[in-house]
């Protein structure tokens, strides 16, 4: 009887998940656990692969990246084939980040995700996945290819035993699910949320009332002095005819609010440009582009050839979705930038009473919907929430969420619920031919705004500004809105021809870095919090100055790590800081940061000695806003430079805690003495070097386990910078294409095609991202060129 219950005991307890830690039994086993996940890709790879539904076989290629070039010989193939391929090398990646996007995660890991997985549901994940699924599903050609690569993803689903699952599923204990539609609109959303789910209208709302309009505009203005625009300044906007949006004789609501959801990181941005044939040294269109975004492992991008008859396209795809994302075909290349216009509002909804069945309207009463939203929990009870639905939106915020009282909530509209089609988008750019067909295929694109730059082998260049934009009044959107008024409502939408855009402009080139669309004369309302204001203007002085533009140019340009931010401000911390108390050990870190070129490189001190500093400065300049019970968005590194330099007595610059009464002088000088502190304790660590400091490092998607993940990764730059890499967020795909007869790519991204940690694949990109060079991409003509270039390949056949 003991022998049995010991017995017993081993058998649940190497069966059985211990908080984190997974099955040891299953894990361990050497026929299913860990042992399995040892590099496959090609290690004796399988020649010929049996895949459902395919009406003819698909020739796949990998070449020395193992990126598969894959030869259809139709869509339904093509793309059948794509979501195979792709489940083969990212399948954990893709499911996780959308049970991540529906508000999930507490089935997977258990109660510590509850609060994200409700903040998820009350910003309407799955609502705007469904409405898109919704629109989708009315183009009876679309539906079928996304119907393809879901059955493609499904079949590589199927013919997984356990000891095949991706490691990340032994680790958890748990088994995939069938892909779905569905999925594929969550995913989406996921990038929807991440690139256009930021806004700051409480926060805005808090400071509006504390301090009163007048001080507002100045901490947050809508335009920057010495910006330069995406579009030219220099652009005759006198074609467009607006009819403008009257701002309402209305009060904005002026409640306090003391916390707000989590936002997506405030760096989430890009650079792109192209230069005309004219610019460029050999006659060629050259277009580039480099999304900044969270660096993790597995890549957030999928590289990839996909080609029919029809078409031969080569980029990078976002595992889950169809069609290539950045990247160029024959004829034409396109690339990305984030708009960062302001798309989400926030009203402040009446409820009759504290059930939330009505509320009020135009002095009557609507019904509202609710939905029970059903959060599993692993290892735990599930919970339930309650989230209220009006016209606007979901009541995000309520007395259960954001501790407004019972009748009060805060309702969300946001362009992200809306029907969007931007897989058609994708679709439709991955067959373009010019410029038309690149600028009817925008169109369909909603949300997130993004800035799309083109270039194509017939000589033409453009960018446009592409997203569904509100006709707003100016401040709307800025504050808490009054959902009881149509007033506040959103009356309208930019037209789609009215959307900022160029096209050949006479400058030579076109160049995006999440800056201000326009100048003020463009006859639109065009707010957002977060315009970049650095990065944009390096690179437009880069391609001002220099013509015989090359390849080699744009690589340069790409790794480019002078710090503006610095050079603007630090000649004025030098002429206005009082010096003559500094210590000898102060007076030596000030003479080393002065003979600072401003170039971020990971060898020099003084980006550290610059960083810690600003860092320092900058919290002791809005110390008012340090209020645990009021939400604040701090003002822009921009505007507090500009502050500091042209209004140096400015009130907010005298420090609370202390009887005297400073100016920018005397926090330049206490800000360096708290500094140098700081730097000693680096230097004893061997933490002084920018490099050593910034410690770059990318991460697995499960909270960079160590074993996953890569760290302290030589690469200069931060935020800020066109090579805009900080700690663990930075170029996650950096593409330039010359648009040549046939176009010629050169590529990097930090990490590797596979998803398995135990594949070479893996991360065998990442050192050579650090070091700023690229591989040359091989875009193969046909399915029998290129055999020298190659790995292996495959053929996809039909099964019988």
């Amino acid at each position: 009887m003991l022998s049995l219950l010991i017995t017993l005991g081993v058998w649940y307890g190497l069966n059985t998940k211990f908080g984190q830690i997974p099955p040891l039994g299953k894990f361990l086993d050497p026929f299913h656990g860990f042992w399995q996940n040892e590099q496959t890709e090609t290690n004796s790879p399988e020649t010929e692969l049996s895949l459902e539904r395919l009406s003819a076989p698909v020739s796949v290629h990998y070449d020395q990246q193992l990126i598969p070039h894959v030869f259809a010989q139709n869509d339904l193939d093509l793309y059948r084939a794509q979501g195979y391929i792709t489940a083969q090398h990212r399948l954990w990646q893709m499911e996780f980040q959308t049970m991540a996007s529906a508000g999930r995660l507490s089935e997977i890991v258990g109660a510590a995700a509850i609060d994200y997985d409700r903040g998820q549901r009350r910003k309407g994940m799955v609502y705007g996945a469904q409405n898109t699924v919704d629109l989708m599903s009315e183009n009876p050609i679309q539906k079928a290819l996304i119907e393809a690569y879901r059955d493609g993803v499904n079949s590589y689903i199927n013919t997984l035993s356990d000891g095949e699952l991706p490691i990340e599923y032994k680790l958890l204990d748990y088994k995939p699910e069938q892909w779905t539609l569905k999925k594929t609109a969550l995913l989406l959303m996921y990038m929807t949320d991440m690139l256009a789910g930021g806004e700051s209208d409480l926060e805005n709302t808090n400071a509006l009332k504390l301090w009163g309009k007048e001080v507002f505009d100045l901490l947050y203005p809508d335009f920057y002095e010495d910006q330069d625009p995406i579009i030219p300044i220099d652009t005759d906007w006198s074609g467009i005819n607006v009819v403008p949006v009257e701002k309402p004789d209305t009060e904005f609501p002026m409640d306090f609010v003391s916390q707000t959801m989590v936002k997506p990181h405030p760096h989430n941005g890009s650079n792109n440009w192209a230069v005309s044939p004219e610019k460029s040294a050999n006659g060629n269109a050259i277009l580039a582009n480099d999304p900044h975004l969270g660096l993790n492992l597995p890549s957030i991008w999928y590289a990839m050839q996909l080609s029919t008859p029809e078409k031969r396209t080569y980029g990078v795809s976002l595992p889950g979705a169809l069609g290539i994302v950045i990247g160029h075909n024959d004829s034409i290349a396109w690339g990305l930038t984030n708009a960062g216009r302001d798309v989400k509002d926030w009203y402040k909804i009446q409820f009759q009473d504290n059930n939330r069945t009505a509320y009020a309207y135009e002095g009557s009463w609507r019904t509202t919907t609710k939905e029970i939203a059903e959060i599993k929990v692993r290892g735990g009870k599930t919970v339930y929430d309650t989230i209220v639905y009006t016209h606007h939106g979901p009541v995000s915020y309520d007395h259960n969420f954001g501790n407004t009282n019972g009748k009060v909530g805060y309702a969300m509209k946001w362009a992200g619920h809306m029907r969007s089609n931007n897989q058609q988008t994708l679709l439709e750019l991955n067959r373009a031919r010019n410029y038309e067909d690149y600028k009817n295929a925008l169109a369909h694109f909603s949300a997130p705004a993004q800035n799309f730059v083109f270039a194509s082998t017939s000589g033409d260049i453009a960018l446009w500004v592409q997203g569904k934009f509100a006709n707003k009044w100016p401040d709307q959107g800025k504050f808490l809105m009054d959902g009881t008024l149509s007033s506040h409502e959103w009356q309208g939408f930019i037209p789609q021809e009215h959307n900022a855009h160029t096209k050949n402009p006479e400058r030579g080139f076109v160049s995006s870095a999440n800056q201000h669309p326009t100048d003020e004369n463009y006859p639109y309302h065009t707010y957002s919090d977060g315009y970049e204001t650095y990065r944009n203007r390096v690179i437009n002085d880069f391609f001002r100055a220099n013509d015989n533009i090359t390849v080699s140019h744009f690589q340069t340009l790409h790794n480019n790590n002078y710090n503006l931010k610095a050079a603007e401000l630090l000649p004025t911390m030098f002429d206005s800081m009082e010096t003559s108390d500094l210590t000898a050990n102060e007076v030596a870190v000030l003479e080393e940061v002065k003979r600072w070129d401003f170039n971020n490189d990971i060898e020099k001190n003084g980006p550290t000695i610059w960083e810690i500093w600003w860092r320092k400065l900058f919290v002791m300049a809005w110390d008012e806003m340090r209020n645990d019970s009021i939400a604040f968005d701090y003002p822009s590194s921009y505007q507090t430079i500009w502050l500091l330099k042209n209004r140096p007595d400015f009130k907010f610059f005298d420090i609370q805690d202390t009887e005297e009464i400073e100016t920018a002088s005397d926090l330049y000088l206490k800000s360096f003495k708290d500094a140098v502190n700081d730097l000693a304790e680096l230097k004893e660590n061997d933490r002084y070097s920018w490099g050593d400091y910034k410690r770059t490092y990318v991460g697995h998607l499960l909270q960079a386990l160590p074993a996953f993940s890569r760290f302290n990764l030589p690469i200069g730059g931060n935020g800020g910078i066109v090579n805009a890499t900080s700690q663990n967020h930075g170029p996650s795909w950096r593409m330039i294409v010359e648009m040549s007869d046939t176009p010629k790519a050169w590529a990097i991204y930090p990490g590797g095609q596979s998803g398995n940690p135990g594949s070479k694949y893996y991360d065998n990109m990442v050192d050579d991202w650090a070091a700023g060079k690229y591989f040359e991409a091989l875009f193969m003509k046909d399915a029998e060129s290129n055999s020298d270039q190659l790995l292996f390949s495959q053929t996809l056949t039909p099964s019988k």
